[in-house]
């Protein structure tokens, strides 16, 4: 009886493991998205500012200043917004990190409790060790 109770809880952990590796594989798709919407950023930030440089620079240096300085305002909005997410993410990837290893840790004692169960129940000759 006490040997199906053990395995029940090993059980229950390898799904619990299961579950917390589907959202750790989710996150680490969305923080590969969120790197890729930064390089987008960065690329169109880029190419705005070329647009502006060869448009305004030598014609009217005083609007291309201007422009520029609003770009780099709404640039620096958007990496802050996207910074934080990623923050975010880090944070909820390393909180599933640490109940993986947890839970891991526990599956880890219950199997050695499971091993000593099934030794102590299968011994013969009234050995016991």
């Amino acid at each position: 009886m006490a040997i199906s109770n053990i395995q029940e809880t090993l059980l229950m952990y390898t799904k619990q493991k299961a579950m917390i590796n589907e959202k750790l594989s989710n996150i680490m798709f969305t923080m590969t998205s969120a790197t890729k919407q930064n390089a987008e950023m960065q690329a169109r930030y880029n190419e705005q500012l070329q647009n502006y440089y060869y448009e305004y620079y030598e014609e009217d240096p005083v609007t291309y200043s201007d422009l520029v300085e609003i770009l780099n305002q709404d640039h620096e909005l958007e990496l802050a917004n996207l910074e934080s997410w990623e923050a975010e993410l880090e944070l909820e990837k390393n909180n599933y990190e640490t109940r993986l290893n947890e839970i891991t840790a526990f599956e880890s004692s219950w199997t050695k409790l499971l091993q000593t169960n099934v030794k102590k129940d299968f011994s013969y000759g009234g050995q016991q060790q």
